[in-house]
């Protein structure tokens, strides 16, 4: 007598239903690894599209490195203001709507000239933005063509690209 045989009896089974048995459980068993491997590439691909969405907002960091400067234009107030209150003296405070108040740019620039700083005046360009611009121009061979181009450039879509249009030339 075999394996199979004495399984039969010990079940109260024929060997039909027992082979039966047997591949329907192979299939569960198939069913469960296609199941595991689509999960994990599915993970995969929320991976990469949370990896997307952390580099698409190019202007975080450039407000962030905004948000830096006017803390330590804030603190470096409060410093003058605490030593000369020190010192017994009293000192002009500028008023708010001046701190505050940024002029619009709205002239042109040629932008195979424009240094960072002259970038940065466009609104809409942080300095994030204008070092990407740059290392652009730079891998262009210090001269862009066509404004077409700047869509090459992370963080640059059409939106920002007639933005561009507007204060820059290319000559």
């Amino acid at each position: 007598m075999n394996f199979l045989e004495k399984l039969a009896i010990k079940l109260s089974l024929t060997k039909a239903e027992i082979y039966m048995v047997s591949i329907l459980l192979g299939f569960l068993m198939l069913g469960v690894i296609i199941k595991n491997i689509s999960s994990v590439e599915e993970a995969d691909l929320l991976i990469k599209k949370v990896e997307r969405a952390r580099y698409r907002d190019t202007e975080v960091d450039s407000l962030i490195q905004l948000a830096t400067v006017e803390q330590a234009r804030v603190k470096e107030d409060v410093r003058q203001e605490v030593a000369a209150e020190q010192k017994g003296e009293t000192i002009e405070k500028r008023p708010q709507h001046l701190i505050t108040v940024k002029k619009v740019f709205a002239g042109t620039i040629s932008f195979n000239k424009a240094s960072n700083a002259q970038l940065q005046k466009i609104p809409g360009i942080g300095p994030v933005m204008a070092g990407r611009l740059i290392t652009f121009r730079t891998e262009k061979g210090g001269k862009v063509e066509q404004f077409q181009d700047f869509l090459e450039v992370k963080g640059v879509s059409n939106k920002k690209l007639e933005l561009l249009k507007q204060h820059f030339t290319l000559e």
